[in-house]
């Protein structure tokens, strides 16, 4: 049965929609117009009580958080596509220390800034705050320097090996580098720029990037 992945323009879904095509993984999409606030109708949060997307319907199941239906499918269909969850125990427990990581750590700042400097609309008073924007980015820098460090000792962050660590942060790195003018954040750092090229250059992030523009 094709999976049916809701919400395919907003950034969160892009990790799972990237997730599914390395894993070769079969989908259609279920737009939801988030900026028009169609994912607080009632049908939609029968799936998704809190409103937010991404949501993936697979038969009967149905599981939303965007980083738990990646790892769900990176599990489920291990035996096909590229290995995401690492083939040892040791590198499995390096790419969940990077996924926490970036939602702990590297998400929080990404979100605040894009919401500031592309999504102002979404904001309570439909106004950037200009202290958000900066106190975000220096957070990001302090962890970005972190991943310098990291990086300068392997390919990607768990290792040798690109996983789901490295794809949970491709929306939101694409907003910084491509849509916010601050593409400075990354490139100024040299294995960080290394690894974003690496990383945005994967057939699979041109494909979702060419298919699901995002919502600006």
């Amino acid at each position: 049965m094709v999976v049916k992945v809701y919400g395919p323009h907003c950034a969160s879904t892009k990790r799972v929609l990237v997730c599914l095509v390395e894993k070769e993984i079969e989908f259609e999409v279920v737009p939801i117009n988030f900026l028009e606030g169609e994912q607080k109708n009632p049908e939609y949060l029968k799936l998704q009580p809190f409103g937010t997307v991404p949501v993936i319907q697979d038969g009967d199941y149905a599981l939303y958080e965007s980083r738990a239906i990646m790892r769900y499918y990176a599990e489920k269909y291990r035996s096909q596509g590229i290995e995401l969850l690492g083939k040892t125990i040791e590198e499995k427990g390096l790419v969940e220390q990077w996924l926490e990581v970036e939602a702990q750590n590297f998400n929080p700042s990404a979100y605040n800034l894009a919401l500031h400097v592309l999504f102002p609309s979404l904001l309570a008073d439909n106004t950037p705050n200009p202290k958000v924007i900066e106190e975000s980015e220096a957070k990001l820098v302090k962890v970005l320097n972190i991943y310098e460090e990291r990086l300068s000792k392997s390919k990607y962050l768990a290792g040798d090996f690109f996983s789901l660590a490295d794809i949970s942060h491709l929306p939101f790195t694409d907003y910084i580098v491509n849509q916010m003018g601050k593409e400075y954040l990354i490139k100024d750092k040299k294995h960080v720029s290394d690894w974003w090229d690496d990383i945005s250059s994967r057939p699979s992030w041109k494909k979702v990037t060419k298919l699901y523009r995002p919502p600006i």
